[in-house]
């Protein structure tokens, strides 16, 4: 009988580990797409074109262009431009690139084979500017996040003539990182448009009307930790870079958390990011979700430590992730 009791005992333990619940998400890993050349600067925004090809802006001003499959097509530097490239999209209509020019508050048009810049929009208030993240609408209009004056701007589908669509205090911050109004997205039938406000910790919903026309922006939800790039799905299912605590948070059209997906898994001997590091930007083709790893150190831009600025300074091949575009099922969800 003593023989028997540890086997007992064992058998006892197995089962109560099995017993206990399983931990409410399931997080999709984020593996490597494609890793920055030598010295690159640290990627901020991204975009897909028709052929699958991911073209990623830098703050160093630099415009990479990569297969679907990660290979490095062509490496250009955008001029004339101040270098501090943000947000960078394809136009529905009329095909052209825009890239946010940060530094120098300008929206710019980009020769995707040359990096030849023209201004297509400049963005007013000069150097108190900060023009972060763009997006369109039905009727192809751009709209413009500004995180420093807590506007959102509005320009036609050629550019030029810019106007403020909406300003309110819930589109600035006190906090930190030290950005209001920033990632920014429709919901399919254009009734609302969502923003992330990145120091606030915030999404905000600003309601619009059958003409166009902006409501009274109200917070949605509170608490994703550094909201940053914003995407929504055909399911009006809202994705969101949490870039203070380096993953993709998705919630659904209640606001409800549904997914958290991707991590950080450390930083690999060749200086790349493991998973993900201060995630920035994300944007969806087919089935995947790819995603710049930004990896900033704060204090080199004169703020105070975050939890990874150690991490980011190790730093020293930037990398664009990439996660399965599924939301894995969760326990207690239809």
């Amino acid at each position: 009988m003593k023989r028997t009791q540890p086997i007992i005992f064992a058998v006892i333990l197995l089962l109560a580990v099995l017993a206990v619940p399983a931990h409410a998400w399931l997080r999709t890993p984020a593996s490597n797409f494609a890793t920055l050349p030598d010295g690159a600067g640290n990627p901020e925004a991204l975009t897909v074109d028709e052929q699958g090809n991911v073209y990623v802006t830098t703050f160093a001003g630099e415009l990479f262009v990569f297969s679907s499959k990660g290979r490095l097509l062509r490496a250009l530097t955008v001029a004339p431009a101040s270098g501090l490239l943000l947000d960078i999209k394809f136009h529905p209509f009329t095909g052209a690139l825009l890239i946010v020019d940060f530094g120098a508050q300008q929206l710019l048009e980009v020769d995707p084979f040359t990096g030849s810049a023209t201004v297509f929009a400049t963005i007013p208030g000069g150097a108190a500017a900060g023009p972060n993240v763009m997006t369109f609408d039905r009727h192809g209009n751009v709209y413009i996040s500004d995180s420093f004056q807590g506007v959102i701007w509005r320009t036609g589908p050629g550019g030029g003539a810019i106007a403020s669509w909406v300003s309110d205090p819930l589109l600035t911050t006190a906090g930190f990182p030290p950005f209001g109004a920033n990632g920014l997205a429709f919901n399919n039938d254009a009734t609302a448009l969502f923003v992330a406000n990145t120091g606030e910790d915030s999404i905000v919903k600003i309601p619009v009307d059958n003409a166009g026309n902006p409501g009274t922006p109200e917070v949605f939800v509170n608490a994703v930790n550094g909201p940053d790039g914003l995407i929504i799905d055909e399911h009006d299912n809202i994705w969101v870079t949490a870039n203070q605590a380096n993953e993709v948070v998705v919630l659904d059209p209640s606001g409800r958390m549904i997914a958290a997906l991707g991590d950080f898994g450390g930083v690999d001997p060749q200086g790349a990011v493991v998973g993900l590091l201060f995630p920035s930007s994300l944007v969806r083709s087919g089935e995947f979700i790819y995603v710049t790893n930004f990896a900033a150190d704060l204090r080199g831009f004169g703020l105070t430590q975050s939890t990874t600025s150690q991490w980011a300074a190790q730093v020293t091949r930037h990398t664009v992730a990439k996660l399965r575009a599924i939301i894995p099922p969760v326990r207690g969800l239809p």
